[in-house]
């Protein structure tokens, strides 16, 4: 793999200039846009944001049984269990191989950033299955007992109901977050990989071996399919944790190159292009149709799985 280089990354010439002040408001916005609505939303600057008169539910509520049961009730929580495990496999064995082939330079680039975390999104999705399995059993064998011994009060009837409609706990926010971030960076990744590097291979440094476009096409079939199974719910707002892991991993090219001259793993990255301010720009605006795409593949899963599935769709929203 040839190294994209750009000058003297470390001369201060490099940094102190007009683009890269553009190219700051541009990373830089959104991440604060992205920490508002995260401390509006998340209910950080309002300790009844997740309360109202009505009881209602919000709709970024969360409850616990969401992150391992499948949307259809006919689905046993064990298949996706299975299935997570399969992916969570496949990925660690694409990524592994990937490392070993290209060396550990492949994690200055996005995708491996986004390969990486969808690797982590299985792995975590996995062990909540386990435990949601595990839960299920217990509970039906105690429930089987006391059906058996003596017959529920209507009361205790509603309590067993809740135990499944409570709030979710601390993990299982996280993992919501996760698969919200991996959604639209798996969406970002691929659409610029498959719609700018592609067609355009003749730029050095790339290449379209079996395990490059493995990287760029397994991670989103896979989460893809996630989600046809899955019942969690998919909050606009949430963008906000995908703006952020953009934004995270710009500044740390950018702390990278401060002190280290190094190349650009993408070339709009570089900062000494006479258009950089634009193309950041761009790569800035690309999150809103990214994360929009997967917000409507939920959408159209729970509007089609609805109808056709109506007395056994389980989706709260």
């Amino acid at each position: 793999m040839e190294l994209l280089l750009a000058g003297d990354t470390t001369s201060l010439s490099y940094w102190l200039n007009w683009k890269f002040l553009l190219c700051i408001i541009w990373v830089l916005t959104p991440m604060i846009i992205a920490s508002y609505l995260i401390w509006k939303y998340e209910g950080l600057g309002d300790s009844n944001s997740y309360k109202e008169e009505t009881q209602q539910e919000k709709e970024w509520s969360l409850y616990d049984h969401e992150a391992w049961t499948p949307c259809v009730k006919a689905i046993h929580p064990v298949w996706l269990l299975v299935f997570r495990i399969i992916s969570f496999c496949l990925l660690l064995s694409a990524s592994i191989s990937d490392v070993v082939t290209h060396g550990t330079d492949l994690f200055f680039y996005y995708t491996q950033w986004t390969l990486t975390l969808v690797t982590f999104y299985f792995a975590f999705g996995s062990l909540l299955s386990a435990y949601g399995c595990f839960r299920q059993h217990k509970t039906s064998d105690v429930g089987e007992e006391q059906d058996f011994l003596l017959p529920l009060t209507h009361e205790e009837n509603i309590s067993r109901k809740s135990h499944f409609l409570q709030t979710a706990a601390f993990w299982g926010y996280i993992f919501q977050i996760v698969f919200q971030t991996v959604a639209g960076a798996a969406i970002l990744t691929d659409i610029v990989y498959w719609t700018v590097f592609v067609p355009f291979l003749t730029i050095k440094g790339y290449e379209m071996g079996f395990l490059t476009v493995l990287a760029h096409s397994l991670n989103l079939v896979l989460l893809l399919g996630d989600t046809a199974l899955n019942s969690l719910s998919f909050p606009w707002f949430r963008i906000s944790y995908f703006l952020l892991f953009t934004g995270f991993y710009v500044c740390f090219e950018w702390i990278l190159h401060a002190f280290v001259a190094t190349w650009w793993p993408y070339p709009f990255l570089d900062l000494s292009m006479e258009y950089a301010p634009l193309w950041y720009l761009i790569v800035a605006l690309l999150h809103l149709p990214c994360y929009s795409i997967f917000y409507l593949v939920v959408k159209l899963k729970h509007y089609t799985l609805s109808r056709w599935f109506h007395q056994s769709y389980q989706c709260l929203r």
